[in-house]
């Protein structure tokens, strides 16, 4: 196959989705309580973004693979420890502050300019990875904010595999409504893609991998540029876990249409 893809996968990190997380708001805005006291792991949907690039790198002779994440030094040090054991990737890290309430648009302005400025990075080849959601604030939006500001327009979303024929095509399967997927066909690179959860289980540690990424982390990690996220004018009213509640009630022969009213009574008796 003589086509080569460059792949940066962008992800960040948060606070482990199974810890407890409580709002809280701060001097600066919204907050995650006791947040960098949290354990911290690379997004889980971006985590399947990185493990399928690299599978998609190690089928693609010749592919480099870039992996592109933004917090606080220290934080990222500790996820790389990990990381670095699942897959080969050079680390391009930002500098910033962690939080799940950053606008989604100047995160994205960030990640771009990064981009932009890694060396030997060839746009014509560049694939363009991440998670088609968030286990921070769940915005959804800032991989496309990220295309768009490359001028990258071919864009897929809810992805769970991705097909590379010979002449450097491939196909993409999304995910739509019905448990079904949408079968594009895209003529190349470069293109966005976010993953749902993939195809692939997450690799085994490997301490050879991670003793070869861990040269290039560390000094990648020492030269980081830092980065201010502008809140760009967005303001949060509050913010507050849900309210556990629960009315359990058996009743026969309730029409869908009886139970869809029902529902959206239901949901709407808080606002």
């Amino acid at each position: 196959m003589a086509t080569t893809f460059h792949i940066a996968v962008c992800a960040g990190i948060v606070p482990d989705p199974l810890q407890t997380l409580e709002p809280t708001t701060t001097p600066g805005g919204p907050a995650i309580k006791n947040e960098m006291l949290l354990p911290a792991v690379l997004d889980p949907w971006a985590a399947s973004a990185l493990y399928e690039a690299a599978d998609l790198a190690s089928r693609v002779p010749g592919s480099k693979l870039w992996l592109v994440s933004l917090g606080p030094k220290a934080r990222l040090q500790q996820v790389m420890m990990t990381v670095a054991q699942k897959v080969a990737f050079e680390l391009v890290p930002i500098d910033s502050p962690q939080g799940g309430f950053a606008d989604a648009a100047a995160t994205a302005e960030a990640i771009a300019s990064t981009i932009e400025a890694i060396p030997n990075l060839d746009r014509a080849k560049l694939l363009l990875f991440g998670g088609w959601e968030s286990a921070s604030r769940g915005a959804g939006v800032t991989l496309q904010f990220v295309g768009e500001r490359l001028r990258i327009a071919d864009q897929f979303f809810g992805v769970d595999q991705i097909i590379v024929h010979d002449d450097g095509s491939f196909e993409v399967l999304e995910r739509v409504e019905g448990g079904k997927h949408q079968v594009s066909v895209c003529a190349g690179a470069p293109a966005v893609l976010g993953w749902a959860t993939g195809n692939l289980a997450e690799p085994r540690n490997n301490p050879q991998i991670g003793m070869a990424n861990m040269r290039t982390v560390m000094p990648a990690l020492q030269r980081a540029k830092a980065a201010a996220l502008d809140a760009n004018g967005l303001r949060y009213v509050a913010v507050s876990l849900p309210r556990q509640q629960r009315e359990t009630r058996v009743v026969q022969d309730m029409t869908p249409d009886q139970i869809a009213a029902e529902l959206v009574a239901w949901i709407g008796k808080d606002r």
